[in-house]
């Protein structure tokens, strides 16, 4: 499990684009910090109760749906990023957008293209899920019963 300190998105759609609505938040919103270091700090105390590794990342975020290449990977871990994936990032902006304090918790369920020989598939990805599933729900709902 990876709290997301911070994102590499442009290199897909912003979810902001097209008409503002402006009750939600300000046309050109700042997200110099999106992820809220208060709530991720809340979250490792609970990973460290619950005896459940978790690290610090920063997380791309590509459009999918197709797995990244090698080369992709490698320019995205130049950039900064610990963890690629296919969601998150536009929930998040959008959160913060409309002033919501933001909480990214992603489960890594495989190694990137080129990381071992082997091809990347989906079952990799399900099952990991699955095996991981309880203990991320035990940290959310522990997250959740301590949120301020």
């Amino acid at each position: 499990l990876m709290l997301i300190k911070d994102h590499i998105g442009f290199f897909a759609d912003n979810p902001l684009r097209g008409a503002n609505i402006e009750e939600f938040g300000p046309r050109f919103p700042d997200m110099s910090q999106i992820y809220d270091k208060e709530l991720m700090d809340i979250s490792t105390e609970c990973a460290v109760q619950l005896n459940t590794e978790i690290r610090r990342g920063i997380y791309a975020y590509v459009k999918g749906p197709s797995f990244e290449t090698p080369a992709e990977i490698r320019a995205l871990h130049a950039l900064g990023a610990d963890a690629v994936g296919m969601s998150t990032v536009p929930e998040a902006i959008t959160a913060r957008h409309m002033g919501m304090k933001v909480l990214g918790v992603s489960c890594i369920t495989n190694m990137a293209a080129g990381v071992l020989q082997q091809p990347l598939n989906h079952e990799e990805v399900i099952e990991t899920g699955k095996r991981v599933g309880e203990k991320f729900s035990r940290l959310v709902t522990e997250i959740i019963r301590v949120w301020p």
